[in-house]
């Protein structure tokens, strides 16, 4: 899931752009380019001078009109208020299919322009079909489903659907680290880049979508496979071409998707050149930040790309496009010119060099002093095998001559994991006897899942796993809690975790799982557009979930509080809430399925606070009192105020009384059980 900035930048330096219809006006300038194209390709000759000069005048432009450092407040801007930013990207994909179609149509079919006429032609369209991608690309962030749909058919218009899943599900979560083939590594030139790059978008969009479905227990052949519609969508355009034009045409259209495919494999390679997130010592990537992406804040060409310069912030939000802001060189590295420029720039790798490295070198002192060797994060070794960091960055500080070795060849790392080398297992006579080995592997057991592996920890881990929506954010909570529930199973099974430590460990998993899925809820609803409410709604755990003590098979109780206006705000999110956590509790290893209406109902805070006053036994009095709050939707006080209501209620001591009497009474049997002293 990717993070939320903060808008920092807003708050240090002041400068806020309101949203209004003369702010939003300059982002309709990428549709001045339709009608020019619609004269070019009616009546050709001198007309086809129009779309060229409309992009060679854009670097003039920008001079002209300098940059643009201002950022709209996400904090304070709702929906409504984008409406007009949005329709002009909304515009600009419903017209690139009708124009792109229209010109077709007068190239193949009519057929009153020149042999000449519709070579310029074919480069009018490259040039416009490079906004393709940058309005695909905006749409398949989206939240709602038809804005990714329609994103996906404006690839396919280029030959590249699959960009769609490639760039959310693996660009995202792994940009800036070598398990990303689109983030080139220091002294990679852009022509060596180019084919990994173009191969592994399409091979890693694949594996995606297999893993995906199998994760779900369904074919690879199911109809949910996005790979039906990229085919579809496809054939569309192919069979088009090939309706009007024959084999020739389909021949034409490939050069015309392949330029600019490759127009935009040139700004992926300028948007994070060089720049790398370093290794944590928990064997994680630090989190993405605003440095890991170049950035420009030339105002026209932000306009005619719709912020696509602001990439830094992209990263580090999902906003639309209107509210990414612009980072300046203390929190995001700045390019010499707009992207227009470095894209021309890349395409020779001696200038490229000699203008981007020493400006990486400063990066890296800028936000990464403690570092003095960077030789490792830009080996070949590292970019191979990744997981094998440490022992990278050893051998290329003590051992010039094993780092070219290991960077010649990396599978020579593998070595280093044969059983005759290391065994992370402890295998059996690593230490002097059985006990001493029982005792460390129960200790690094213990020390990983009650300190390391802390509830902050597991949520950044979830945080980790790339999801659009709430229904994909349940399946990754799932996947990933199934898996820690195993791994403690087994690990106490072994005796290396003790059922106590085991308990608390699965409750951590719970917490984690549910907070992550309530959160994804919450975007969800916001990305609705519904009016903003007054107040907050606390989701509190009963039961084990709340002592600490969840074991598999454990019953999910949840109690939703909210306080504030108005009432039916908070009963349509605590539908959704209810929804989700039905759905995270289906084949799940830790909770009992919860069937439909099997979760408490919604509560204002002055119900709660009567009904802890008037419990209607014994038992329900110990079970809300002992409630614990795992997530907060709104306002933050919601959540102080329902610790308070707890421990303020008349009840509160009568819980403390029903726990104490069954706890001497559980005493009482244990005596019994062992008989009279002697």
């Amino acid at each position: 899931m990717e993070a939320h900035s903060s808008g920092a930048s807003i708050a240090a330096g002041g400068r806020v752009v309101e949203p209004s219809v003369a702010n939003a006006l300059p982002h309709f300038v990428p549709l001045l380019m339709f009608p020019l194209v619609f004269a070019a390709v009616m009546y050709g000759g001198w007309w086809l001078a129009g779309p060229f000069a409309f992009f060679m005048l854009a670097d003039r432009f920008d001079r002209l009109l300098g940059l643009e450092e201002r950022n709209m407040d996400p904090a304070t801007t709702g929906e409504s208020q984008l409406f007009l930013y949005k329709l002009s990207l909304w515009l600009w994909a419903a017209l690139w299919p009708v124009t792109f179609v229209f010109a077709l149509w007068q190239v193949l079919v009519v057929g009153d322009l020149s042999l000449w006429e519709i070579g310029v032609t074919a480069a009018i369209l490259t040039l416009v079909a490079q906004t393709v991608f940058i309005v695909g690309h905006e749409l398949v962030h989206r939240r709602a489903v038809w804005e990714r749909r329609l994103g996906e058919f404006l690839l396919a218009s280029v030959s590249y659907p699959h960009y769609a899943t490639e760039h959310v599900y693996i660009h995202h979560p792994r940009v800036c680290t070598p398990l990303d083939p689109g983030s080139a590594p220091k002294g990679l030139s852009f022509w060596q880049y180019l084919p990994t790059e173009v191969a592994s978008n399409l091979v890693g969009a694949w594996r995606f979508e297999r893993r995906r479905l199998t994760r779900r227990h369904l074919p690879l052949w199911h109809y949910t496979n996005a790979f039906w519609r990229y085919a579809v969508q496809i054939v569309f355009w192919y069979g088009l071409i090939f309706l009007w034009g024959g084999p020739w045409a389909l021949l034409l259209y490939l050069v015309l998707c392949g330029s600019v495919v490759f127009s935009m494999k040139i700004s992926n390679y300028v948007q994070h050149y060089a720049l790398r997130r370093i290794r944590m010592p928990s064997g994680r990537f630090e989190p993405v930040k605003p440095r890991h992406a170049w950035s420009a804040a030339y105002k026209f060409t932000n306009w005619l790309y719709y912020n696509m310069q602001r990439h830094a912030d992209h990263h580090t939000s999902n906003r639309r496009y209107p509210l990414l802001q612009h980072h300046g060189e203390s929190d995001s590295p700045q390019l010499p010119g707009s992207y227009a420029q470095m894209n021309g720039l890349a395409l020779f790798p001696g200038r490229w060099f000699e203008t981007m490295d020493p400006l990486v070198d400063r990066q890296r002192a800028q936000f990464y002093p403690e570092i003095e060797d960077w030789s490792a994060y830009d080996s070949r070794a590292f970019a191979a095998r990744p997981d094998a960091f440490d022992v990278i960055a050893e051998i290329h500080a003590a051992a010039p001559g094993l780092a070219d070795w290991i960077n010649r060849s990396p599978a020579l790392l593998d070595t280093l994991r044969e059983r005759e080398f290391t065994d992370l297992e402890l295998p059996e006579g690593f230490l002097s006897d059985s006990e001493s080995e029982a005792i460390a592997r129960c200790g690094l057991a213990r020390l990983y899942w009650t300190h390391e592996l802390s509830l902050s920890e597991m949520r950044a881990q979830l945080d980790d796993i790339p999801v659009q929506d709430a229904g994909e954010a349940v399946e990754a909570a799932l996947e990933w809690s199934n898996g820690k529930v195993f791994q403690v199973a087994v690990h106490t099974m072994r005796g290396s975790l003790s059922v106590g430590e085991a308990t608390t460990a699965l409750s951590r998993v719970a917490e984690a799982s549910i907070a992550t899925v309530l959160a994804a809820v919450e975007e969800d609803f916001a990305d609705r557009g519904v009016p903003d409410a007054s107040g907050g709604v606390a989701v509190a755990v009963l039961g084990p979930l709340a002592d600490g003590a969840a074991l598999p098979g454990t019953e999910l109780d949840v109690r939703f509080v909210y306080d504030g206006e108005p009432a039916r705000y908070y009963e349509a999110l605590c539908r959704r809430f209810r929804k989700a956590l039905r759905a995270l509790s289906r084949n799940n290893l830790l909770l009992a399925p919860l069937p439909r209406g099997g979760l408490d109902g919604l509560h204002s805070l002055a119900a709660f606070e009567e009904q802890l006053r008037n419990p209607g036994s014994g038992r329900e009095l110990v079970a809300l009192a002992r409630a614990r709050c795992v997530f907060v939707s709104g306002a933050a006080e919601i959540e102080k105020r329902f610790a308070e209501a707890l421990r303020d209620a008349p009840g509160h001591s009568a819980a403390r009384e029903v726990l104490m009497a069954e706890s001497r009474a559980a005493t009482d049997i244990a005596a019994l059980a062992h008989g009279p002293a002697r």
